[in-house]
């Protein structure tokens, strides 16, 4: 007897999410906890969001999801995707859908980094080594923070898949170059300078958590790879930090090139401008960020100013975009306005409080599946093939 078209999509519908799955549910029947149950069922970046919450306590859930100021890029960050619709195109063969890219030389299998970010000591015991474990099963780079609680040699030792390094220019020259010199020398392939953060931003959320913890906590401890640094004394009340260094320049970016033996990308772009000074200055490549809403409140979402960003560039380098990305659709809008690559933060926060380097791997295997059916079902079948066209046209307004 013929299989009925609905029973053909029921039963694909079975496969997609049996492939998800799978693992998860074996371990799952063999333990009570009904968190682990849920982390079995988990489909997408909001459930992991829903059980990270969970897990973590009130002090690190607002560190890590907190923001700057009234939190408003935070949110445009989200809506601004949401925003964008996408326009299908059918009875084209979708049958080979290949998400490979380069980047610096480099083959990766799809547009997906993992980004930069604090919080990986408060989400799971293992921190970044658990992320980086994480993403090696999932085959995606990871980008190591100035601020890792594991140094860049552990990270090295655990990871599968290439590492990239963030650097935050510090006020000690000396350690800065010692810093990218042990990035380069434990394998990282690139060096992102984040180059938007002179001053920390008024993150009162995460302010009100810091001092929380505080009461309870003994002494900070110093990131391993600024041991050895000897802070200035602080003044109280001064915007300024006892470590970021407020002066750098195009100067100064300049003078990590000097040294760096591996592709330089400046980090936190939003400013076109900027973006065309990039290109005049040599560098290697930009990530269009608004430090995940985070520092300057009610700057534009990165989604809305990549386009413009991508057209002063005009394909001379490579430009990532990070803040905001939920889904694969996300992915699919982003790469469309001018994007080659994407970074996900929270995200992975959320799978490693889950489930650990599991929860990691898979917050990325769903999101680029999710890609890949939305470039099958905008009829492209690479990541060369897609272009605005994909975006369904705002109609025009007489007011």
């Amino acid at each position: 007897m013929g299989t009925t078209r609905r029973e053909l999509l029921l039963s694909t519908s079975a496969l997609a999410g049996a492939s998800l799955l799978q693992g998860g549910a074996a371990a799952a029947q063999q333990s009570s906890d009904p968190l682990e149950e849920e982390v079995a069922a988990a489909l997408n970046v909001w459930d992991f969001k829903k059980i990270a919450q969970q897990r973590l306590s009130a002090d690190s859930w607002d560190f890590i999801t907190g923001a700057a100021g009234d939190e408003i890029t935070v949110r445009w960050n989200r809506e601004a995707y949401d925003r964008i619709r996408l326009q299908p195109n059918v009875l084209v063969n979708v049958a080979g859908v290949d998400t490979r890219t380069r980047l610096f030389g480099q083959e990766i299998p799809f547009p997906i980094l993992v980004s930069p970010s604090g919080g990986h000591s408060r989400s799971h015991p293992d921190a970044e080594l658990a992320t980086a474990r994480g993403a090696g099963q999932a085959q995606a780079i990871m980008t190591v923070s100035t601020l890792s609680s594991k140094p860049i040699e552990e990270l090295a030792q655990v990871a599968t898949q290439s590492l990239w390094f963030q650097l935050y220019m510090i006020r000690d020259r000396g350690l800065t170059r010692e810093i990218v010199q042990r990035a380069e020398a434990a394998g990282c392939k690139a060096i992102c300078i984040t180059v938007d953060t002179p001053v920390i931003g008024a993150r009162n959320r995460e302010q009100r958590a810091s001092r929380r913890r505080g009461r309870r906590s003994g002494p900070r401890t110093t990131p391993p790879h600024l041991t050895g640094y000897k802070r200035p004394q602080s003044v109280e009340g001064a915007i300024y930090s006892s470590t970021l260094d407020p002066t750098i320049t195009w100067k100064e970016i300049n003078w990590v090139r000097s040294f760096a033996r591996v592709p330089v990308l400046i980090k936190g772009v939003l400013n076109p401008a900027d973006a065309q000074r990039a290109v005049q200055e040599g560098l290697s490549g930009i990530i269009v960020s608004n430090h995940g809403g985070r520092n300057l409140d009610t700057l534009p979402a990165t989604i809305d100013a990549l386009p413009r960003i991508a057209d002063q560039v005009e394909g001379r380098f490579p430009i990532l975009i990070d803040s905001g990305i939920r889904r694969g659709t996300d992915i699919l809008k982003a790469i469309a306005l001018g994007a080659d690559a994407v970074m996900i933060g929270r995200p992975t926060l959320y799978g490693l409080a889950s489930a650990g380097p599991e929860g990691v791997s898979r917050v990325i295997q769903i999101l680029r599946r999710e890609f890949e059916m939305a470039m099958a079902l905008t009829g492209k079948n690479s990541l060369s093939e897609i272009d605005r066209s994909v975006l369904w046209e705002q109609p025009f307004s007489r007011g």
